[in-house]
């Protein structure tokens, strides 16, 4: 428990003041947690007086009282006539800058809105007001030496061969798949129904829903090795069985790390069959002249994610420097809410970074298994460059942010002014500031670096993502994001297709 401390006590305001000396608080704080404080703050009568006065004369010039003129009638009646109204506004004012006087004089920097329930804070006719409120803070700690860190730089030529297979995957997004009675291949598509069970309970299916074959199958809390094979004999009316093991982040606390039963019933069959690539599809892939300027095209895009796997990479390691040192254990409730903005976070940084939906939902889903440990170290990491940003006067600006808006459209093909309303509309804003701050911050700690570069060789897609979670539901479901399935986005090319 910190001690009570006393500011000195404030000269008393003067009437038409536009606004009040600082509050004479008592306040005492007690440390709950590592980011978890109780405060309790008494505000002196002199400081409510004060409020009081001011309030009155204020509410003089514009006061209607029988007998007297607009303007008036004598302040005591006044206070008199008007004691509950004013009552509610000296007590709402007070409040409020008294709750700005703690945290900035207490030096408290707050990661949430603070809890008070202000239906129980009373507005005394004589004495002191006090009241109590718990807010989460940043922790406290000592800043970890963040100049002349030794960081790996992949690096990589991006050549014909990679554009070749990028091609190739593009166009496979636009190939047909044709009913067969052949097994499944890697690349191929099957419908099907799926059923989880622990022992002979039900904890989750999904129906008719496609899945395309590859070596894995991920689930939102759950990884399926080995789905190529078990589908190897499998044809339509055929079913497979197979354990999952849950994440140990899995939104059922019982199921967690534990093994359940699936089994497949595969309904439908279909082979995959490449498109040419004719003049048509040109145009659909974003309204290309040529085969050539298709291939400029995706060459930028793998130049993108290229810069954006750099970018994560030396991050990662910047993170992990940073963090060496960070023991300090974060509240559940806090890692919880934030888990739904680290998967923001990450959906905007790969949405920026020209990704598929099918690589952002691989990644979405990758993430959600292990979605409160990674938060707890994307946090930490937070809250030491937020440190290293307000040290070194670092900011955002409108330009940061029309340049990060200008870059997710340019992806997604939507029109700028677009894009923002979509992340004004839904709350995205302050997601895209941290990442603004967070980059310049990284920016100014690997100046400071020296690299060692390194071979960098594009991960090949060995998994297949599907928005259904085995026990049913995962941790936050209401809020975290899903990366669904959409048309395939055109690539940024010399004219938007019509």
């Amino acid at each position: 428990m910190v001690p009570p401390e006393s500011s000195a006590v404030a000269e008393p305001a003067t009437a038409g003041d536009d606004s009040l000396p600082p509050l004479s608080l008592d306040v005492a704080i007690d440390e709950v947690s590592t980011c978890q404080r109780r405060v309790k703050v008494t505000v002196p009568r002199e400081d409510i007086d004060r409020y009081r006065e001011k309030a009155v004369a204020e509410l003089v010039p514009t006061a209607l009282l029988p007998g007297f003129r607009p303007g008036r009638a004598p302040r005591r009646l006044v206070g008199s006539r008007f004691k509950t109204e004013l009552a509610e506004q000296i007590r709402t004012k007070l409040l409020a800058d008294a709750m700005t006087q703690v945290t900035e004089q207490k030096k408290l920097a707050p990661i949430s809105e603070p809890e008070l329930d202000v239906a129980a804070v009373l507005l005394p006719d004589s004495g002191p007001m006090t009241f109590e409120f718990s807010i989460e803070v940043r922790p406290e700690f000592e800043m970890p030496q963040w100049k002349g860190l030794s960081i790996s730089r992949p690096v990589r030529e991006i050549g014909a061969a990679d554009v070749e297979d990028a091609l190739g995957n593009l166009l496979r997004e636009r190939g047909r798949f044709v009913p067969s009675d052949a097994a499944p291949q890697v690349g191929d598509l099957v419908v099907a129904n799926l059923r989880f069970t622990d022992g002979d309970r039900e904890i989750s299916r999904a129906d008719e829903i496609e899945i395309v074959v590859r070596p894995k199958l991920s689930f939102a809390d759950a990884e399926l090795p080995g789905f190529d094979g078990l589908l190897a004999q499998a044809k339509a009316g055929t079913k497979q069985k197979a354990t999952v093991r849950v994440s140990e982040e899995a939104a059922l606390e019982e199921l967690r790390g534990k093994d359940v039963s699936m089994e497949i019933e595969v309904l439908e069959v279909k082979k995959h069959e490449l498109p040419e690539l004719t003049p048509a599809i040109l145009d659909e892939l974003g309204g290309f002249e040529s085969e050539e300027a298709l291939r400029e095209a995706v060459q930028r895009q793998l130049e993108n994610q290229l810069a954006y796997h750099r970018r994560r990479q030396v991050r990662q390691q910047v993170a992990k420097a940073l963090t060496a040192s960070a023991g300090w254990d974060l509240p559940p409730a806090l890692l919880k809410r934030q888990a739904q903005r680290e998967l923001e976070r990450a959906i905007l940084e790969l949405r920026r970074s020209g990704f598929d939906d099918d690589a952002i939902r691989r990644h979405v889903n990758e993430l959600r298994q292990t979605v409160l440990a990674s938060t707890a170290r994307a946090l930490k990491e937070h809250f030491i460059l937020e440190r290293i940003a307000e040290d070194e006067s670092i900011a955002d600006t409108p330009a940061d942010y029309d340049e990060e808006i200008r870059a997710i459209a340019a992806q997604s093909g939507e029109p700028p002014r677009r894009v923002r309303a979509s992340l004004e509309r839904r709350g995205l804003m302050d997601v895209l500031r941290n990442q603004i701050i967070e980059r310049k911050t990284v920016d100014l700690v690997t100046s400071h670096a020296s690299f060692k570069d390194v071979p960098f060789e594009f991960q090949k897609a060995d998994a297949e993502a599907v928005d259904h979670a085995v026990c049913g539901s995962v941790v936050g479901e209401e809020e975290i994001p899903t990366a669904t399935q959409a048309e395939p986005t055109p690539l940024p090319g010399t004219r938007r297709g019509s």
